[in-house]
């Protein structure tokens, strides 16, 4: 199956519209890091140092122009300076409208993408569901690229390196999937499989 890389939600909470960022702690923080003191952050970014240190304190909130003339003299994108606020989640969790989803062969097939997306053409895990007699056909990835098939009920044939082989409930098949392979549903109802893709 080819890599899927299908654009989703990233589940973080978008900022309020109502109530602005905080950005002053940021901004503080990253001048100390640097080693520069208001006077040489007001002077490198064209911004006052009585506003400097309003924003600074959360007294006022930057305008976007003042917010991309003090991350720009601070080397930081707006787009790092606002990452910096989402907090550090010790244990992410992706509620199942966060899960995208694949279907093919006229709604035969079913593919939930479990794995993260950064991870796309690494390392990928899917939840396969397979209608009776649909299948899943793929062209050859790359080179040394392996797939594991766990069924997890029903009965599934796997076809690769002009091999076929029957798998019920339990059982794993393991791959080469660097040429065209196919996992078809060879029982009379719905099939479901964990499928791994290890890329080469």
């Amino acid at each position: 199956m080819a890599s899927v890389r299908p654009e989703i939600a990233t589940g973080e909470s978008p900022v309020s519209a109502s109530v602005p960022p905080r950005v002053g702690e940021q901004i503080q923080k990253l001048r100390n890091e640097r080693k520069l003191t208001l006077d040489d952050l007001s002077r490198a970014a064209g911004v006052s140092k009585s506003m400097l240190s309003e924003i600074e304190r959360d007294k006022a909130n930057p305008t976007i122009a003042v917010a991309w003339r003090l991350t720009n003299a601070l080397g930081i994108s707006l787009d790092q300076l606002f990452a910096q606020q989402r907090p550090v989640e010790a244990i992410r969790v992706s509620g199942p409208h966060e899960i995208p989803t694949l279907s093919g062969d006229n709604g035969g097939y079913q593919l939930r993408v479990w794995g993260p997306i950064e991870l796309a053409g690494k390392f990928e895990w899917y939840e396969l569901t397979l209608q009776a007699g649909a299948s899943l056909r793929s062209n050859a990835h790359e080179p040394g690229t392996k797939e594991h098939l766990t069924v997890l009920n029903g009965i599934i044939e796997v076809e690769a390196s002009s091999a076929t082989r029957r798998l019920k409930a339990g059982e794993t098949a393991r791959y080469a999937a660097d040429q065209g392979h196919a996992i078809r549903n060879a029982g009379r109802s719905e099939a479901k499989a964990l499928l791994v893709v290890i890329h080469g």
